[in-house]
């Protein structure tokens, strides 16, 4: 495992709470069946198994992204969710979806760089790259 700086901690940990922060309001929406959720999840013919299991995924995103030890993983598995989210922005869905000024694909877009720093903190806690880093 590698050791953090100080300032790598504190930016890890920003985005760490940050990108779970994102991750688990939109679950209230997802979990309760949201106008705007069942109108993403039926656009993209994908309701309401879809819409419920991105939702868990994204929970269990949050909850590894909230352990320092599991955070590298929760930053992988976010940023596999939000390129979804992201490609089905920009090809099916629109920017925008129904007047949110593109709120939702911004939050897209921003759990993915978020998650992105994080993996690259704390690249070295993931087995294969933590061996490779151990060795050079």
């Amino acid at each position: 495992m590698n050791h953090l700086t100080k300032t790598q901690s504190l930016v890890s940990w920003l985005c760490q709470i940050g990108v779970a922060v994102i991750l688990l309001q939109t679950l209230f929406f997802k979990f309760t069946g949201a106008e705007e959720s069942v109108y993403i999840f039926s656009t993209l013919g994908a309701e309401p198994w879809g819409r419920l299991g991105s939702g868990v995924i994204e929970l269990i995103a949050s909850i590894l992204l909230l352990a320092p030890a599991t955070a590298p993983f929760g930053a992988l598995l976010t940023m596999g969710v939000m390129a979804g989210a992201i490609v089905s922005h920009l090809t099916i869905l629109g920017i925008e979806i129904k007047g949110d000024g593109g709120l939702l694909f911004g939050l897209a877009l921003t759990a993915f760089a978020g998650s992105a720093v994080v993996l690259a903190i704390r690249r070295g806690q993931l087995p294969i790259v933590g061996r490779y880093f151990e060795m050079a």
